[in-house]
């Protein structure tokens, strides 16, 4: 089997994503995207001509979202329109498997060339209306939703919260942890590698620079946060009128969910794009690239949808596997803040050092554009490895629907 080769790895700030606020949220999303696939192509020579296929996630595909976002961002970088694309959705995860996609089609033999990334516009999906009101995945199939009940994703870290005995001061912990490590990381230029400043089409400067973190987050300002999910329970999660509390009861009729979910210590709303450059070694050496990473293993579970947030100590697990790997073998460890929760479990289950996970803080204090994350999460797992001079970097997610995809790298 050929190996596939990670040359390079950019990707926007991310900003601020409420329409009005963030100073990306006027961007048409294909157009930002665009922003990337132009500087990764200008930093590294890119023929765009002789792109084998652009794979891109991107969660909510509808509106300006729509229409294969990622064919209409290469065709909007100028790239060579022979440059074919596709767009792909698994919720939060897409962007970790646009990348595994396109490794896969390399290592099959099929492709050479790909570049593979994600993008989400929060500021823009938030002012899209949802059919019938609905505020669930199941898109208001009833039938599917007496199968599997699934409640909001942060109803769920909640839910989890409680049942696996996490109190809101160690997540809160967690939280001004992930805060302080961002902080340093940009203090310390530790982000300027893959990071590609985007310029307004006049040439100034839209943004430069992470807009989301809370410098100064302790203990005591969180600890002052109401939680918001208990906020969600007596809510319709529909024009029906089922409440996120009835639609809980129907799995767990006698559990009192300790809420200990609030802003500081969830995923922020941001807007962002990323994008790799993947390739085999003989196109590599043909063009006089040097590669910077191999992709070694990659893996993808579903579980249980009602607790959708438990897939990625299996999906970690599966890829080592895979890789004839155990965690003593990963260098760091990349594990997406979709709510405290998530990181503690994966810390816990997997009996990290949690000094080799998410070492310049996660999402918690950086933010989460959702299909964008996966791809980013890989380019700043990349790069501190070579930053600290270590081998191999394992990153995972969650995502809706009780999925998690994975995938382990290695310098070269």
């Amino acid at each position: 089997m050929t190996d596939a080769y990670i040359i390079d790895a950019a990707r926007t700030p991310r900003g601020i994503g409420k329409l009005g606020k963030g100073s990306l949220s006027e961007f048409h999303p294909s157009r930002l995207l665009a922003k990337v696939f132009e500087g990764i192509e200008q930093r590294n020579g890119l023929n765009t001509a002789e792109i084998d296929d652009v794979v891109v996630g991107c969660s909510s595909q509808v509106g300006k979202q729509g229409s294969c976002i990622g064919r209409m961002a290469a065709l909007d970088a100028g790239w060579d329109t022979s440059a074919s694309a596709v767009t792909l959705d698994r919720f939060c995860g897409s962007g970790i498997t646009s990348v595994n996609l396109a490794a896969a089609n390399i290592m099959s033999g099929m492709d050479d060339l790909c570049v593979a990334g994600g993008v989400e516009m929060m500021s823009y999906t938030a002012t899209l209306m949802p059919e019938n009101n609905n505020r669930t995945v199941d898109g208001g199939n009833l039938h599917l939703r007496d199968l599997h009940p699934q409640p909001h994703q942060g109803v769920c870290a909640d839910i989890i919260a409680t049942l696996e005995g996490f109190s809101r001061e160690e997540l809160d912990a967690l939280a001004v942890e992930s805060q302080n490590r961002a902080q340093h990381a940009m203090a310390n230029g530790h982000f300027d590698r893959s990071l590609i400043a985007v310029n307004n089409d006049d040439g100034t400067t839209a943004l430069d620079r992470e807009e989301f973190p809370r410098p100064g987050t302790t203990l005591e300002t969180l600890a002052s946060l109401p939680t918001v999910f208990s906020q969600f329970m007596d809510a319709p999660i529909d024009d029906g009128g089922e409440t996120f509390a009835q639609l809980v009861a129907r799995r767990y009729p006698d559990l009192a969910i300790n809420h200990v979910h609030h802003a500081g210590n969830s995923s922020g709303v941001v807007d962002g794009a990323a994008a790799l450059i993947l390739s085999n070694k003989a196109y590599a050496d043909k063009v006089g690239w040097k590669p910077r990473a191999r992709i070694v293993a990659m893996a993808t579970v579903g579980g249980d949808p009602t607790l959708m947030l438990n897939e990625p100590v299996p999906a970690a697990k599966k890829a080592l596997e895979r890789a004839g790997m155990t965690t003593d073998d990963i260098d760091l460890f990349e594990i997406n803040e979709a709510f405290s929760v998530v990181a503690a479990k994966f810390i816990r289950d997997l009996a990290l050092d949690p000094a080799k996970v998410n070492v310049n803080g996660g999402a918690m204090a950086l933010g989460h554009p959702i299909a964008a994350t996966g791809s980013i999460l890989i380019g700043t797992v990349l790069d501190e490895l070579e930053r600290r001079d270590l081998n191999t970097g394992l990153v995972t997610m969650c995502t809706g629907g009780g999925m998690a995809p994975a995938i382990i790298i290695e310098r070269v």
